[in-house]
């Protein structure tokens, strides 16, 4: 399954819309999600699983990189 996480990359700032980033993995479950970047300290906003359409929609951006856990 692939992931989408919104992020912030400094854990202690308050969110701002404009400096939310994005990253995609595979894993398994959430928790596998959230484990995998314990150690980055980054501000987790969102973890979406993706569906067959929105994965294929993600798939057509330049930016499209996919982690794996």
């Amino acid at each position: 399954m692939i992931f989408k996480v919104l992020y912030q990359e400094n854990a202690s700032e308050i969110p701002v819309r404009e400096h939310t980033k994005s990253l995609y993995i595979e894993a398994s479950t959430e928790r596998e999600v959230r484990d995998s970047l314990k150690e980055k300290h980054i501000n987790i906003e969102l973890i979406q699983l993706l569906s067959e359409a929105h994965l294929e929609y993600e798939q057509q951006s330049p930016f499209y990189k996919v982690e794996t856990v």
